[in-house]
């Protein structure tokens, strides 16, 4: 079959209002062609051979030459054998009959059998996988380039499913940042509190885009691609899956999918180490519900406790709150009744900023803000922090938000606690900024800088954010 008479597998254009909604027509072409695709023939060796490896089968015919290969595959096309190679003994060849000749391919073994990327439980699988791709991307190289031209996912696939989601999604955006004078004396006067405790502005909608997460997914049965609607071929790692939110997609379509991955909760398994975006968009908050929680506690029953964050809680408590709020989310006990040593929940919380696959403040951002608490003089100094923040991704910047007005809430009250800006900057700073690589010396020549970017960011939440 031509690529051209495809015209009537190719889908319609449905509209995207949800109340016109049809199921999309899968573009059934390729998978027509796989199942046309040659089927594996095993040319087996008629006498035992001493030298096999125990994890090839009769299949094998030791060092045979490139010719006699030859004459053996003739004429059956999906005919193969393996054969250890004259040039190089102990390796060995994989010889498959396509297209009317011989493809030699070295064949490898660590436990599976490859020859690329793909590792297969038998050589039978990979012959079968092998023939599947060959014979497609022999019959339809023209089609598959052209495969990703008029997709479906913006009309009625991903988008459309979850565009409902969308409109009710909830979060607090950054407001166009205002400009703000600095004074010389490195202190800004403005008020402590900009905002009453724990009560949010006024929500807005506001989209924390999310990129996915694709990995490589071998599918059971045919499966179609999510973004051009063509099937996705071949035995095993047809295509990537987006374990966060669940989509289907070619490898090669998944580079044109746009950042909009809406993670679905059922996929993800825990609270603790997640990535943050990915967490407030599964849960549908601004904010990660352990933020908010451990926040409202400390603020409850813990702003005057002496040492609060720097004070450790005993280590088993913590790992049981963690625990907790993996098991549970937001229905997690932390009360005093559960835990009445308030840092055990201060502890949770760094423990939580600390463990974020990437920190609060991003690696990408990392370098950014250590330079600017570099630069000497105060106005300049809280103008590079203030342009930073700015570049924060909004899960982040929101979460970093919320903590420095918490921050600094809890330095009104050092008098009891001890916990002034410089303090709570010295625990935080690790917490919250990480350099991207793992570096003893680099982390231990940033401190400073880390210091001093909370301490700041504590001292001048209110307009710096």
């Amino acid at each position: 079959m031509a690529a051209s008479s495809n015209s009537s597998l190719s889908g319609s254009s449905v509209s995207s209002d949800p109340e016109d909604y049809q199921p999309p027509i899968w573009k059934s072409y390729l998978y027509q062609l796989q199942q046309e695709a040659p089927r594996p023939k095993r040319i087996t060796c008629p006498q035992e051979m001493e030298s096999r490896p125990k994890y090839y089968g009769r299949e094998f015919h030791g060092m045979i030459p490139r010719e006699y290969a030859d004459e053996l595959l003739a004429g059956a096309e999906g005919a193969y054998l393996i054969r250890e190679s004259q040039r190089q003994p102990g390796t060995h060849t994989l010889a498959l009959r396509f297209g009317h000749q011989t493809l030699n391919y070295r064949l490898f073994y660590d436990g599976k059998h490859f020859v690329g990327e793909k590792r297969f439980e038998s050589v039978h699988d990979l012959v079968t996988d092998a023939l599947i791709t060959l014979y497609i991307e022999t019959k339809a190289a023209e089609y598959i380039a052209k495969m990703t031209t008029n997709p479906i996912y913006e009309h009625l696939g991903y988008t459309s499913l979850l565009k409902d989601k969308m409109v009710h999604r909830l979060s607090r955006g950054r407001t166009e940042p205002r400009r703000v004078t600095f004074q010389k004396d490195d202190r800004i006067s403005s008020p402590l509190v900009r905002r009453s405790a724990l009560k949010d502005t006024p929500e807005k909608q506001c989209s924390y885009e999310k990129i996915h997460n694709f990995k490589v997914h071998t599918f059971r049965g045919p499966h179609w691609c999510e973004y051009c609607a063509n099937f996705m071929w071949g035995l095993i790692a047809q295509g990537v899956r987006c374990s966060d939110c669940g989509l289907n997609v070619h490898k090669q379509c998944s580079k044109l999918v746009p950042s909009d991955c809406q993670p679905d909760l059922r996929r993800i398994k825990k609270v603790f180490s997640c990535d943050l975006t990915t967490l407030v968009k599964a849960h549908n908050t601004t904010r990660p519900m352990v933020v908010d929680m451990c926040i409202q506690e400390i603020e409850l029953r813990g702003m005057k406790s002496e040492g609060l964050y720097r004070v450790s809680g005993f280590s088993e408590h913590i790992e049981d709150v963690r625990l907790a709020f993996d098991r549970d989310g937001e229905k997690a006990d932390i009360s005093a009744s559960a835990y009445a040593d308030i840092n055990i929940i201060a502890g949770a919380l760094k423990l939580y900023l600390r463990d974020l696959p990437i920190p609060v403040i991003t690696f990408d951002l990392y370098s950014k803000f250590i330079q600017a608490a570099k630069i000497p003089n105060a106005e300049s100094r809280l103008e590079a922090i203030h342009e930073s923040l700015l570049q924060l991704p909004p899960a982040h910047y929101e979460t970093l938000r919320y903590l420095m007005a918490h921050l600094k809430r809890v330095t009104l009250f050092e008098k009891d606690n001890l916990m002034n800006s410089e303090n709570l900057g010295i625990v935080f700073g690790p917490t919250l900024m990480q350099p991207p690589e793992l570096n003893a010396l680099t982390t231990l020549n940033d401190m400073r800088q880390q210091k001093l970017v909370v301490q700041l960011m504590i001292e001048h939440e209110d307009v710096l954010f």
